[in-house]
């Protein structure tokens, strides 16, 4: 049951989803009325959070039975003693899954208000505390130690500082202020930690600040299964083209039992030392991480090597990963995106500028996979279908685990092209009501199967290069 509104976005950006959501093709194998059901229901989807948290065991340092017992003991404390279920996914051995409860539909409602941005409120709702740089407004006369009604200003109205607001805000839920409101706005820039800690959320989800740090990453569903489909391989040499926060960099160097070389390259300085960090934290050694622009990553001179550093020489990878920078359009929750049209359409020709790259630094009978956290169909669809007509050394590839659903119908692929592609849709599945009696009743089956339907926009292509662009360019 929808108990917030649909993701906000711009008239021309909803209007462009909606026209390839209701292309020719999808409308011809559905009906118009039928995709259009279709498009609203994933836009309801979008603002409310997936029915599980999903972790990543890093099996590097600790079995995932272990890690399950750890963290069964560490969600019991959180949540006062309530019982959760913890379920390791079984395709994905290396996941486990934790309900999320709610929507909470009887929270009374506080006299003490504090307002949080967007993207704090998006945290909230996925078990987050509040932490002061979120903060955005509270009432005049909050102490530390009141209980605060918190709303997210999701269309970013409300000013800092104010004392009070009447604009569009969503209830999150209530916490216990940690500080006044003169301790919040106090003028103190660097102030940071917690400001609000959430004791009634609307969805109780567990909170994963430095819980089992070394043994646990965050990790959304989706985004574990994309490694599992690398499937990289102890001794191999891959390529993780843009690596940050470092979450598929550190599964690869996991999966491959840490014997091999992993590049990891991104060209925000702040966000390379973020992967070095994590790979440190998880005790991995064989990742190497560059701030480094992927676009540029391939060596056109070759007279020689640069030892292990970007550039590299043509072919020089076994597996790359391009989980290419995207509109992020799938992402959950979400209630509103202000992006305009032009700056949601501005991916794809630098999603074909890394996948160029990608192609030519990987050797002949490698495998390359492309992979977003969203939902149009031009930066996912229609990138598969010009990659197989730009570079005919390639050959799509069937995906395991295939956890989501085909591929979007509008690209011109055939059939037995989309039945290869995995495109994660959160709109195939009603939205849940989950509380505690229900997950009692619950067959762990259908848990599973709620947990790989419901969770955020995401997509996924594999490819394998059948022979060298460098032979092609010989015969020339």
């Amino acid at each position: 049951m929808s108990i917030f509104p649909k993701v906000a976005l711009r008239l021309e950006v909803e209007n462009y989803l909606k026209e390839g959501f209701t292309n020719k093709e999808v409308v011809l194998a559905f009906g118009r009325q039928e995709a259009e059901r279709k498009f609203e229901t994933l836009l309801n989807h979008l603002s409310h959070p997936p029915s599980f948290t999903t972790v990543r065991v890093n099996t590097h340092l600790a079995s995932v039975q272990h890690v399950k017992n750890l963290l069964f003991d560490e969600l019991h404390k959180q949540f006062n003693g309530l019982t959760v279920p913890i379920l390791q996914h079984p395709d994905l051995q290396d996941v486990l899954l934790i309900p999320v409860i709610g929507p909470r539909k009887n929270i009374a409602k506080q006299q003490c208000e504090a307002i949080v941005g967007a993207q704090c409120g998006n945290a909230v709702l996925r078990g987050a505390h509040v932490y002061v740089p979120g903060i955005v407004s509270a009432s005049k006369f909050m102490k530390a130690g009141d209980v605060v009604s918190v709303y997210s200003d999701i269309k970013g109205k409300c000013k800092k500082g104010a004392k009070e607001f009447d604009g569009t805000k969503v209830f999150l839920g209530n916490g216990i202020s940690e500080l006044s409101r003169r301790g919040i706005f106090n003028g103190l820039p660097e102030r940071k930690g917690i400001g609000i800690r959430m004791t009634e959320p609307v969805y109780l989800s567990p909170s994963f600040d430095n819980v089992l740090p070394s043994y646990l990453f965050l990790q959304n569903l989706p985004s574990a299964v994309v490694t599992h489909v690398l499937d990289p391989q102890p001794g191999e040499k891959i390529l993780d083209l843009c690596a940050a926060p470092g979450g598929k960099t550190t599964h690869i160097a996991a999966l491959m039992h840490d014997q091999g070389e992993v590049i990891a390259l991104d060209k925000l300085p702040n966000k390379v030392k973020k992967i070095k960090q994590n790979a440190l934290l998880l005790g991995l050694h064989s990742i190497r991480a560059f701030c480094f622009d992927g676009t540029k990553a391939l060596k056109l001179d070759m007279v020689k090597d640069t030892e292990g550093e970007p550039p590299f020489l043509p072919e020089s990878f076994d597996r790359i990963l391009l989980d290419a920078p995207c509109s992020g359009l799938g992402q959950r929750p979400n209630m509103a995106c202000s992006w305009t049209l032009k700056e949601v359409t501005s991916y794809q020709p630098l999603q074909r500028k890394l996948f160029t790259v990608a192609v030519k630094l990987l050797r002949p009978g490698g495998v390359l996979v492309y992979s977003t956290c969203t939902i149009t169909l031009a930066e996912n669809e229609e990138q598969v279908a010009w990659a197989l007509t730009a570079f005919p050394c390639l050959q799509l590839q069937p995906q395991e685990p295939h956890i989501g659903g085909q591929g979007m119908l509008g690209a011109g692929l055939s059939f037995e092209q989309l039945k290869q592609l995995q495109r994660f849709d959160p709109s195939v599945v009603p939205l849940q009501d989950m509380d505690i009696d229900s997950l009692k009743e619950a067959r762990v089956e259908d848990m599973i199967w709620l947990a790989n339907k419901d969770c955020i926009g995401f997509f996924i292509a594999k490819f394998v290069k059948c022979k060298s662009i460098q032979d092609r360019v010989q015969r020339k």
